[in-house]
C-alpha cells in the first residue's frame, strides 16, 4: 500500500523526463543556485531546512537552494518532513506510515520511526490528512532527483499553535536522538500581499529563525500578521533539532518569477550542527 501523488501534473510535471528537466531548470534559474545539484559525500552537519512548497514554476528556484545545500552535505540516515495541513482533513497532527509514489519513483517511509512518533501525544497515525495535501509531496521530487534517498517520516500539522508545534517537535527530537537525521519544515511565507510588504514582513519572520528563537518567531508571525502557511512546521523543526548554526540561503517572491500585483513569499534556510 502506498500513497499516490495528489498534485502531480499541477504543482510539478507528472512525466518523469519532464519533471527531471523542470527540477534541473529550478537549479539553473536566475533565482536558483546556478548549477544542478549533485549528491556528495559531505560532512553531514546539516540538521534542518526551511523549504517552500508552491508550484515548482514559482517556488522551485528558491527550494533548489535548500536541496543544493543538502547535496553538498550528503544524505542523512533518515528524513522527517513537517508540512502544514491546507485541506483541514484528518488528524490534527498526522503521521504517515506508508511509502509515497512519485513520478520519479517511490519515497520509502521509515515505518518504525513513524510509528514510534505516532504513539506519542499529540501525534496520531493517520493518512487521511496526507491524501490530498501538497506541502510534503512537493519536496519529494527534489529528494529523489538527488539519487536513492533515505527513508522518511511525513508529519502533517493541522494544529499549528506553539504548544502543539513544540510538543511534536519534542517527540521527534527524542525519537531521532542518536540518529543522523535531517528535519525539513515545508512552508511558504506571506500570501497575496504587495511585493515590498512581503519582503518587509517575511524578513521579520526569517530573522527570528536565523536567531534560532522559536518563541521570537512565533511572536513575529502572530504580532505582525505574517500569513505563513507552515509556521507550525517551522517551530516543530526548530524544536526537534535544537540550536545550531543557521545559514540564510535565498528569499524571493512569486512576483520575482512573474509579474503580479500580489505575491507569495518563499525562503530557504539551512541549520547546521553548532
Amino acid at each position: 500500500m502506498a500513497r499516490v501523488p495528489a498534485v502531480a501534473g499541477q504543482f510539478y510535471e507528472d512525466d518523469p523526463k519532464a519533471l527531471r528537466r523542470q527540477i534541473e531548470g529550478c537549479y539553473t534559474h536566475r533565482l536558483g543556485p546556478g548549477a544542478i545539484a549533485r549528491l556528495q559525500r559531505g560532512p553531514r552537519e546539516l540538521r534542518g531546512l526551511v523549504v517552500p512548497h508552491a508550484g515548482l514554476m514559482y517556488s522551485g528556484p528558491v527550494a533548489a537552494h535548500a536541496y543544493a545545500a543538502l547535496a553538498r552535505d550528503g544524505f542523512p540516515e533518515v528524513v522527517v518532513i513537517f508540512g502544514p495541513n491546507h485541506t483541514g482533513l484528518g488528524a490534527g497532527i498526522a503521521v504517515g506510515s506508508v511509502d509515497w509514489e512519485t513520478p520519479l519513483g517511490v519515497m520509502p517511509c521509515e515505518r518504525d520511526l513513524a510509528r514510534q512518533v505516532a504513539l506519542q501525544r499529540p501525534a496520531s497515525e493517520d493518512m487521511v490528512a496526507h491524501r490530498f495535501e501538497h506541502s510534503i509531496e512537493v519536496q519529494l521530487p527534489f529528494l529523489l532527483h538527488l539519487g536513492n534517498p533515505p527513508p522518511f517520516v511525513p508529519i502533517c500539522l493541522g494544529e499549528q499553535d506553539i504548544d502543539h508545534a513544540m510538543a511534536i517537535g519534542e517527540v521527534v527530537r527524542n525519537a531521532i536522538s542518536g540518529r543522523d537525521a535531517l528535519v525539513i519544515a515545508s512552508s511558504d511565507f506571506s500570501h497575496y500581499i504587495p511585493k515590498q510588504e512581503a519582503y518587509r514582513k517575511d524578513k521579520l519572520a526569517y530573522d527570528e529563525i536565523l536567531k534560532g528563537d522559536v518563541r521570537g518567531f512565533w511572536r513575529a508571525v502572530r504580532d505582525h500578521g505574517i500569513t505563513m502557511c507552515g509556521y507550525g512546521p517551522v517551530m516543530a523543526m526548530m524544536t526537534a533539532i535544537g540550536p545550531g548554526r543557521t545559514q540564510f540561503l535565498k528569499y524571493a517572491t512569486s512576483g520575482d518569477v512573474a509579474p503580479m500585483e500580489d505575491v507569495v513569499g518563499y525562503c530557504s534556510i539551512a541549520i547546521y550542527r553548532s
